[in-house]
């Protein structure tokens, strides 16, 4: 850690301006505060005590001490409160905007399709144009809303799944299929490898098949433009869990950004100069799923070389393997 990372960490004011909040009501500088009053109060005692015989004068202090330690302690669990009701309040804003927002957009959507399908009449091709631009621009809108939407389910414990037994190298396969044709316009090569052990898992496959996207889209996206390379590994680890990486030799993730990468809204100095499009949510639903399903998510990067993405599942047991078998 150089000096410089290390001043921005004891900047504890630093994050108390990011929100808005004055000293004292900063739970950073309160509890730097409360610290300091404990070990000079530690210290006023131990001179008192054994300087003064009147066992009086000790009480009195740390009474006194006592009181200033609760009026500070009071202000701290205030500004937690504050915090908590600003961020429950953020919550139903979101949820709420992002419901109201979802009715009209897709009733957009469905307009569009209309007029595009020409079954209101026909449209020149300058009128398609256009009409493809609304089209796509609402499909991001959509999409952002119901990211949205699932940040709030996560966060709120909401998040549904619906597990059955699936096959996850069908998944990526179907998944790769899909995906060819874009990496192979913007020069990249897929790439899936398959280790075949046995690959059923027991998850909502609509949800995984969402974590696998976003990892691949994400992995074409930040990859090298000229001889790109995105490789697709899926792995059984001591018969216990099932592992798929997604590696690219892309621009990488600065060593001092990495521990915010799976926050939400997150992106890096270095994507936004390579006007990289995203919202930054992607990857805190991916793995707020993965968790959801009983997996873990991470990754490996270096700036500049590309980066490896992960998560694993946990294998499904014989029995539940056998029952769903038998059933119709």
């Amino acid at each position: 850690m150089d000096l410089k990372t290390l001043f921005k960490k004891l900047d504890f004011m630093a994050e108390c301006r990011k929100y808005g909040l004055g000293f004292w009501q900063c739970p950073n500088s309160l509890f730097l505060m409360m610290g300091v009053i404990i070990i000079v109060a530690m210290v006023l005692t131990y001179f008192i005590g054994i300087r003064l015989v009147d066992p009086e004068v000790v009480i009195a202090t740390v009474c006194i001490v006592t009181i200033v330690l609760l009026v500070i302690g009071h202000s701290l669990v205030n500004s937690f409160a504050r915090v908590a009701e600003a961020n429950r309040m953020k919550s139903e804003f979101v949820s709420i905007v992002s419901h109201q927002l979802r009715t009209p957009l897709s009733a957009l959507k469905w307009s569009l399709d209309l007029l595009r399908s020409k079954r209101l009449g026909e449209i020149n091709q300058k009128q398609k144009e256009y009409l493809d631009i609304i089209n796509e621009s609402g499909i991001k809108m959509i999409k952002l809303v119901n990211d949205l939407l699932n940040v709030n389910r996560i966060e709120e414990g909401r998040f549904t799944i619906v597990p059955k037994l699936f096959s996850l190298s069908t998944v990526i396969e179907e998944m790769v299929n899909e995906l060819k044709l874009m990496a192979q316009a913007q020069h990249i090569e897929l790439v899936f490898k398959n280790h075949p052990k046995g690959s059923d898992i027991y998850a909502d496959e609509e949800k995984i098949r969402m974590v696998i996207q976003n990892l691949v889209d994400n992995a074409i996206k930040y990859s090298k433009k000229e001889g790109g390379k995105v490789e697709i590994t899926l792995n059984k680890e001591k018969d216990k869990f099932i592992k798929v990486s997604v590696k690219d030799n892309g621009l990488g993730i600065p060593a001092m950004v990495q521990k915010q990468v799976f926050g939400k809204f997150f992106r890096g100095d270095n994507l936004v100069k390579q006007k990289v499009e995203g919202t930054g949510l992607g990857l805190f639903i991916a793995k707020g799923i993965v968790r959801i399903s009983g997996g873990e998510m991470n990754f490996d990067s270096k700036e500049g070389i590309g980066s490896d993405f992960w998560f694993t599942l946990p294998v499904p047991s014989k029995k539940l393997i056998k029952n769903s078998e038998q059933k119709p």
